[in-house]
């Protein structure tokens, strides 16, 4: 199950994908409206999050060009509390309205709540790029009919980001906001953690063929069939 998290403030982004990543969900972020745009037309996901006071579009313009194609649960989140906006939102199609600030576990139930209203599971599906399985819930990758290798929550993080990105290069800024979060990590850190990864899903660790390193800029996951 993919939440997109859009908010400008990158701190409370952080907040709500780690939040949302204790839950189960796979988490990807956008910082600004057109960003969002990209995201959701690119990974089409199952509920987005979507903060109202964006830079370049606003959520209420980002949530009517959504509407105008699809029927993604969306969740909008905002500081403001006129009633006005409320009805705005809600009319525009959004499925349901948090004012910041909120508690975690409210805004876990409120996405539940919505995801059951769109008749959808939070349940995480397994990922397939080309001969690699991931079943993120149980932590679990597995190479064509091989054995699964348990994997711990990092390592699954990590592979998890890499297959939903899966032919395209990742810096490693972006890897590390999304494996660690709020947590906080550093390049090293990354590092120790692919070179773990590897060992666990490479034929020949040494020479990968799935994780590849790109000199200056970070990782990116090749489709192997």
């Amino acid at each position: 199950m993919i939440a997109l998290v859009v908010d400008d403030d990158r701190v409370l982004a952080d907040l709500i994908a780690f939040t949302l990543r204790r839950e189960g969900f796979q988490v990807i972020q956008a910082h600004d409206g057109e960003a969002a745009l990209r995201r959701w037309e690119a990974d089409r996901p199952d509920v987005l999050i979507l903060d109202v006071n964006l830079p370049k579009l606003d959520g209420f313009a980002v949530c009517r060009a959504i509407r105008a194609q699809d029927n993604t649960p969306i969740l909008l989140l905002t500081v403001r509390e006129e009633e006005d906006d409320i009805v705005h939102g809600l009319g525009l199609g959004a499925d349901d309205y948090v004012l910041k600030p909120f508690s975690p576990r409210q805004l876990v139930a409120r996405v539940q709540a919505v995801l059951r209203r769109a008749g959808s599971q939070s349940t995480p599906a397994i990922r397939q790029v080309g001969a690699l399985s991931l079943d993120s819930s149980r932590r679990e990758a597995q190479l064509a009919d091989g054995e699964a290798i348990a994997l711990t929550p990092l390592e699954n993080r990590l592979l998890d980001y890499l297959m939903l990105n899966a032919n395209h290069i990742l810096t490693a800024e972006d890897i590390i906001n999304h494996v660690w979060g709020a947590e906080g990590g550093d390049r090293d850190a990354l590092r120790q953690l692919v070179r773990r990864l590897r060992a666990k899903i490479e034929p020949d660790p040494a020479n990968p063929i799935y994780i590849e390193t790109i000199s200056g800029l970070g990782y990116g996951l090749i489709a192997k069939n």
